[in-house]
């Protein structure tokens, strides 16, 4: 699938919005929710025009758990079901990991867009955090294909399994977990 022509790459199409600049009144919130699988609806219907997911996406800003769509006149609020992201895409390239999403980021994770990991009975799901507190979760695939590249080194003074982007180790587990 060729996400930069169907959700247009996100340096192509320019500089986004500065949400973070903008300070306008809060309006409420609004029917629109983002699903755990990436899925954006509106008023309980799917949005299928990648372009206005971009759009969209574009003017999402995140205070604490918060999220909402904001413009230079108004901020309503929308739902988030977890991250308003998914990662799609990995490559690496000379030991730097890099990250397509959903809606046409690119990143690479590194000290101002960190891999963090949740941990359960179910396993790890790997997040990362594309531009100003918004995150994008692995796919499933993109997680099993991470999880074969970790390797075990120190950490916290104690061996711990995790992932190299670089030269930064992001940490998984505890090796003594495994």
């Amino acid at each position: 699938m060729d996400l930069a022509r169907l959700y247009g790459d996100a340096e192509a199409q320019g500089p986004l919005p500065p949400v973070s600049k903008w300070n306008p009144p809060f309006c409420g919130n609004i029917d629109m929710r983002i699903k755990h699988d990436g899925t954006w609806l509106h008023n309980g219907t799917p949005i299928t025009r990648p372009a206005m997911v971009r759009l969209f996406s574009g003017i999402l800003r995140r205070e604490g758990d918060l999220y909402y769509l904001v413009t230079p006149v108004e901020k309503v609020g929308i739902t988030v079901e977890d991250v308003p992201f998914i990662a799609v895409e990995m490559t690496s390239d000379n030991g730097f990991l890099s990250f397509h999403t959903n809606v046409g980021d690119r990143v690479t994770a590194d000290a101002d867009h960190p891999l963090r990991f949740e941990t359960d009975t179910e396993g790890f799901r790997p997040y990362i955090c594309v531009r100003d507190g918004l995150e994008a979760r692995l796919s499933r695939s993109l997680a099993q294909d991470l999880a074969t590249m970790g390797n075990i080194r120190e950490h916290m003074n104690a061996p711990w399994f995790g992932v190299c982007s670089g030269a930064l180790f992001f940490p998984v587990i505890p090796a003594d977990h495994l």
